[in-house]
């Protein structure tokens, strides 16, 4: 929040206006999901079976309203240098230019040795993105385009999951280094750390199914039942510290005033906080109302990893008390 504030400008491509967003000097929202056109990719990374699939946007979309690739592309084309009046179709052009022409020189690659110019002409798709989606399928392995996910609606069955690690593991040794350098170096501070007597309670993040971080926090129907930020920890913890419904949660980083639930499923001396909450005063009505906390509040910034440099969000020692 600090840093945002301090910001000469910030634009914001987002639907809703949420506590990211209300520091933006704009916020350009994206047409909604039933106007947008979809391909699926991240739901291939938990598949079980290889398949590809494109669903058209179930309405048309709004008259002189840009769709979020045009967004995109055009806030591209700005940061660049080419200014706000610049066409975002310039930008797919040179990426299909620039792809198809790697192609062409990859051996081994369908269009090996083919024009750059026919393949661009073959391309289907009434946008941009469709062009390049297009692109990116006639270039992979199973012969496909945009033409055949449009005549397949419920999507393209490829067969079944194939490994493919030796084709993209790239470490040198062509192994999968279990114990790289960095971490090995990083055992004398783990050594000395066991041997520090440990913090009476430690906490430890959560990510709720239903949450995926703070997407769905605005969705009625998904903020309920055990969609809830709560402070888990043992029984026998909430009767050792003489708790009752909510606890004063303190860190080195502040102190929070959390409801508790306790659960055998975490072990004693750990407590268990959710992220992705704490939309009190947010402009989004159902999120404001089921606000719950931010458990960021209580994490150490001066605290980092010293192999990534990332913050640490776990084993951060807290002291719980009756609120």
């Amino acid at each position: 929040d600090r840093a945002f504030r301090d910001l000469d400008f910030m634009v914001c491509v987002d639907p809703y206006l949420n506590e990211t967003t209300s520091h933006a000097d704009v916020i350009l929202p994206p047409p909604p999901v039933m106007r947008t056109p979809h391909y699926d990719l991240s739901l291939l990374f938990v598949a079980v079976r290889n398949y590809a699939r494109f669903s058209p946007p179930v309405l048309p979309p709004e008259p002189g309203r840009p769709s979020e690739a045009e967004i995109l592309a055009r806030l591209t084309m700005i940061a660049s240098g080419q200014g706000a009046d610049a066409d975002p179709d310039l930008l797919d052009e040179m990426i299909l230019d620039q792809m198809f022409r790697r192609a062409v020189e990859t051996p081994g690659s369908p269009v090996e040795g083919c024009e750059v110019a026919e393949l661009r002409a073959s391309l289907d798709g009434t946008t941009g993105a469709e062009r390049r989606l297009d692109a990116m399928l006639r270039l992979g392995p199973y012969g496909l385009s945009l033409a055949k996910l449009l005549a397949n609606p419920h999507g393209v069955d490829l067969g079944p999951l194939e490994p493919r690690l030796a084709e993209v593991l790239c470490t040198a040794s062509g192994r999968v280094e279990l114990a790289p350098p960095p971490l090995v170096e990083d055992l004398a501070r783990l050594r000395e750390r066991l041997a520090v007597r440990p913090a009476e309670m430690v906490l430890i993040g959560r990510r709720h199914l239903r949450s995926n971080n703070s997407w769905l926090h605005n969705v009625g129907p998904l903020v309920g039942g055990s969609n809830r930020c709560t402070l888990q920890i043992h029984p026998d913890d909430v009767t050792r510290l003489g708790l009752d419904g909510h606890a004063l949660v303190r860190s080195a980083g502040g102190e929070l005033v959390v409801p508790l639930e306790p659960t055998e499923t975490i072990m004693p001396g750990v407590v268990s906080l959710p992220h992705g909450w704490g939309h009190s005063g947010s402009a989004q009505l159902v999120a404001a109302e089921h606000a719950g906390v931010n458990a960021n509040t209580l994490t150490d910034d001066s605290v980092v990893d010293i192999p990534s440099g990332n913050a640490v969000f776990n084993g951060v020692p807290v002291t719980l008390s009756p609120a």
